[in-house]
């Protein structure tokens, strides 16, 4: 007699509504992407999906590297030691750390070891007067703490300067066990969320989801969003929103 897993029996936490899509490790497809050599990607997000960047998770053997990008790209170190190239000079990247590059900004980006990178691409929206924005390599342990709405339990780091010349930021969310946002939050801009650590409830649109270390959601604009961590645990996450942009930006 076989025993048959939840995934035998077609089901999974996994689900695409029309304004937003959890992904769960177990329906995590794996695919190479141009240019990439001893290493895969699994796509999280994308046009195919309606929005306005690309989001995955590069998972690299020893010695891959990613492909080259026309877009601006942004990487999060989630395991193993990567180093990233620029301008003939290499820095190693742990995890914690990160690295942002501009459109015009040529880099490469080699894995010292096995790793877990998230990368974030994303076609830059020019501003009139506004300086391009310049390479960043640093790491999160560097970048003060704040208190979300003056709540202590929920604390926010801010990866990319507050600056116009960046068209999007990337933060990281730290919840102690029982943490909520304060209110379901409405708004024009769309989300790419990683599950980093810990895990809790996420109302997405008019569903909750119970949503663990691993996952993946996206949210698109004005979708109904709520978190709150549950277990023994700190929840933490790691989160994209477009920004500092006239919502007519890019309008056709």
């Amino acid at each position: 007699m076989h025993n048959l897993s939840l995934n035998n029996l077609g089901q999974t936490r996994s689900s695409q509504q029309r304004n937003h899509l959890l992904l769960t490790a177990d329906t995590f497809v794996r695919t190479p992407l141009p240019g990439m050599k001893g290493c895969t990607a699994v796509v999280h997000a994308g046009p195919a999906l309606g929005a306005a960047f690309a989001e995955y998770t590069a998972e690299f053997e020893a010695g891959g590297q990613l492909g080259s990008t026309s877009a601006q790209r942004f990487l999060y170190v989630i395991e193993g030691a990567i180093a990233v190239e620029l301008n003939g000079k290499q820095t190693e990247v742990n995890p914690g750390g990160y690295a942002y590059f501009p459109e015009s900004a040529s880099h490469r980006v080699l894995a010292r070891t096995i790793s877990r990178v998230a990368v974030i691409e994303k076609p830059y929206q020019a501003l009139n007067l506004v300086a391009a924005p310049r390479a960043i390599v640093s790491r999160e342990d560097t970048v003060q703490s704040q208190a979300l709405n003056g709540d202590p339990d929920l604390q926010v780091k801010c990866l990319l300067p507050d600056d116009p010349s960046y068209d999007f930021a990337v933060n990281t969310m730290m919840y102690q066990p029982g943490a909520a946002l304060s209110m379901v939050e409405m708004h024009v801009m769309e989300h790419g969320l990683i599950m980093l650590e810990g895990g809790g409830i996420y109302r997405l649109g008019d569903s909750w989801y119970p949503v663990t270390a691993g996952d993946f959601i996206w949210m698109g604009p004005w979708c109904p969003q709520w978190f709150g961590a549950i277990g023994k645990v700190p929840a933490k996450y790691l989160i994209y929103k477009d920004w500092n942009r006239h919502l007519l930006a890019g309008a056709r």
